[in-house]
């Protein structure tokens, strides 16, 4: 999660004025907004605010408090976010994982921060869908791969395998029909960023819907 802080923090210091102010495919939202509600996210959790974390009132609050900074003052304060998250993770021991996450979110503290990690990951590709440069994989990809996995599963979707092309499988609901594929392309269409009928599937999948 942390180094994906890091890589979201050095895509925003690459940005022109012309790209941060890029239609980016979340609704509503330009490339200024994404990383204001990424950044706003991760300030809010670090600061304590925690009330109504993840709503779309919490959400656009985080988006209007940055409006009008710049990507540099933007990456700095994630910068700072960040190294109050190092802080703060060093401190969790084993047990700590499975213990609930704070604000009573109904899922443990590392589901949570897979969570942040997933939510780093995406919004740092709906940046670069939107400004033209290609997405990127590794841990971050498989994270979200995970991530969704787990609230499908917890909407009781499936049953179904999750086989995607280089990821660890994941089986919802015990465990189904093999479901496989690019796993970039599931994670946008379980998102609701991408048609889900090329991989065989339908609007179900998208875990916000």
């Amino acid at each position: 999660m942390l180094h994906e802080l890091d890589d979201f923090s050095s895509l925003l210091r690459t940005l022109d004025d012309r790209e941060w102010t890029t239609p980016s495919r979340c609704e509503g939202w330009t490339v200024a907004g994404v990383a204001a509600h990424l950044t706003g996210s991760m300030t809010d959790i670090v600061s304590g605010n925690l009330d109504g974390i993840g709503t779309p009132e919490v959400t656009q609050r985080e988006v209007d408090e940055r409006s009008g900074r710049t990507s540099g003052e933007i990456a700095e304060e994630l910068d700072a976010a960040t190294k109050a998250s190092a802080d703060m993770v060093a401190i969790f021991d084993d047990d700590s994982w499975d213990a609930p996450a704070p604000a009573g979110l109904p899922y443990s503290l590392g589901v949570g921060i897979e969570a942040l990690w997933y939510d780093a990951y995406l919004h740092a590709d709906d940046i670069r869908s939107a400004i033209g440069r290609p997405s990127e994989r590794g841990a971050g990809l498989e994270a979200s791969v995970s991530h969704v996995a787990y609230f499908l599963d917890d909407r009781k979707w499936g049953p179904a395998t999750l086989a995607l092309d280089g990821m660890p499988e994941h089986e919802i609901g015990g465990g189904g029909r093999r479901i496989t594929g690019d796993p970039l392309a599931f994670v946008l269409a379980a998102t609701g960023r991408a048609d889900p009928v090329p991989l065989g599937l339908d609007a179900t999948v998208n875990i916000y819907a």
